[in-house]
């Protein structure tokens, strides 16, 4: 039987770009370009390692967000997975944690999963928490923030690492895992690649689709919100200090002046 891997994967402002809030203080995501998640393509690369280390698998990616969220499938798409999940309704604007991993929880059931991969954090919220609400809401084991996972006899098995020493996890599939940064760069899309992506199906789904009630999730429903915002001020022209033999000093008494040393 094919192992099912079902990789979730965020749409994420560009963290280079210049981002605000919206009047209703979630994120303005209409005036700043948006890609995939950088840590999400750590967790698509190591479902393409699962996959190419397997006798049969098949990958799906999924995403809950906008229209445009179909970029960042298609971008995962392109790096090698085969199928695409995009859930999108117009209720889930404002949609925190709890209200995604529900959204979440019900496409991964209804696509079907052995096992769920996950980047360690969202480049935007970077609350880190999903894959420990979706390991909850789906009644399965968690193996989380790996630097190296395989799958073999049923068994997913992965190293953690930490400050001191390192773990070594496993856990009966079907599981929830996430993988960090340090698990290996993410391949890069061919041309081959990314033509192929095209031709690749995209299932697109709703609330009703997965029996969601709308005031389950987005803004009224959440759990979490930002109560209240201030704009970064702007920036100040620095001091600058010419150096005519006291730069050293000047540079020493500013220092000490704004209490850093």
């Amino acid at each position: 039987m094919s192992l099912r891997i079902v990789v979730c994967v965020k749409y994420v402002p560009d963290a280079t770009g210049d981002r605000h809030f919206a009047e209703d203080l979630t994120v303005d995501r209409d005036d700043v370009d948006g890609l995939l998640s950088e840590l999400d393509e750590y967790a698509v690369e190591q479902a393409l390692q699962i996959k190419e280390a397997a006798d049969d698998a098949e990958i799906t990616v999924l995403t809950v967000g906008p229209e445009d969220a179909n970029d960042a499938l298609r971008k995962a798409l392109s790096m090698g997975a085969d199928k695409a999940v995009h859930v999108e309704d117009d209720d889930l604007h404002g949609t925190d944690a709890l209200g995604t991993s529900l959204v979440l929880a019900k496409a991964i059931e209804k696509t079907g999963y052995d096992l769920v991969v996950c980047g360690m954090a969202s480049t935007d919220g970077t609350m880190g928490v999903l894959p420990a609400l979706l390991a909850e809401r789906l009644n399965v084991p968690q193996v989380t923030l790996l630097s190296e996972v395989s799958v073999a006899d049923g068994k997913v098995t992965g190293r953690r690492d930490g400050d001191t020493a390192s773990e070594q996890l496993e856990a009966a599939l079907p599981a929830v895992v996430s993988v960090t940064d340090q698990s290996g760069e993410a391949r890069y899309p061919s041309f081959k690649g990314i033509m192929a992506a095209k031709k690749k199906p995209v299932e697109s789904l709703d609330l009703d689709d997965l029996d969601i009630d709308a005031d389950e999730v987005g803004l009224d429903g959440a759990w979490t919100k930002v109560e209240d915002a201030t704009e970064r001020p702007a920036r100040t022209a620095g001091t600058i200090v010419k150096d005519e033999g006291e730069g050293g000093k000047q540079l020493a008494e500013f220092l000490a002046g704004q209490k850093f040393i």
